[in-house]
């Protein structure tokens, strides 16, 4: 236990229980100026009965602080402005800020990961097109998906019908005749073309237009 920054003790306690119910102990540990990563604190509990002194249960536990993550509901459109307002402001004061994530596909949201949820929210205050955090925290699991880049390929299928959306042939529809995942390319049919030739362009460069049944 810190009784300052740089003091530390290890306080011992004894305390007795009467009567035979069961008895429930909590524990609470406050952190009133906040934690530091990995700051990490053991608990050591043991139980002797006051008859036999020698017959006792021992349990040891301990606790590490970890990072928050925190959503914070930005106007939509404005979700990197909001990022980069923050980010700002983490450079140039005190700020337990450790990560700014604004997802493309995230509407309306910024995921802000840091140590100490109240300077966090004491430094996002002021930045424009910043408006409230969503109660409670998130977990690594639940962003996860926002974190993994997404293949160009993902919800493409052969069959189905795409307009090219870049290259030499921008503007023309087509349908999909094969996915080649790991080049994350595919290669399409032109339905203008006077002669059906096989063409290879990569997956962020069609728009599917219609789904094949």
């Amino acid at each position: 236990m810190f009784d300052t920054h740089s003091s530390q003790s290890q306080p011992e306690f004894d305390f007795f229980l009467e009567g035979a119910r069961p008895k429930e102990l909590r524990l609470e540990a406050h952190a009133p100026v906040g934690a530091a990563y990995k700051d990490r604190v053991t608990i050591k509990l043991e139980v002797c009965l006051v008859e036999f002194p020698t017959e006792c249960d021992r349990l040891e536990f301990a606790a590490e602080a970890r990072q928050s993550i925190l959503a914070l509901k930005t106007s939509i459109g404005h979700e990197k402005d909001v990022a980069d307002g923050i980010s700002a402001k983490t450079k140039s004061g005190k700020s337990d800020i450790s990560a700014i994530l604004a997802p493309t596909n995230l509407r309306g949201y910024v995921l802000i990961e840091g140590m100490n949820t109240d300077r966090m929210r004491d430094t996002v205050k002021g930045v424009r097109k910043a408006h409230s955090f969503v109660d409670g925290e998130m977990n690594f699991a639940e962003i996860d998906h926002y974190l993994a880049p997404k293949p160009l390929v993902s919800g493409i299928m052969e069959g189905d019908v795409v307009e090219l959306v870049a290259g030499p042939f921008k503007g023309e529809k087509a349908r999909v005749q094969n996915i080649d995942e790991a080049k994350e390319e595919i290669t399409v049919e032109l339905f203008e073309a006077m002669v059906p030739i096989p063409v290879t362009v990569r997956g962020d460069h069609v728009r599917v237009l219609e789904k094949d049944r």
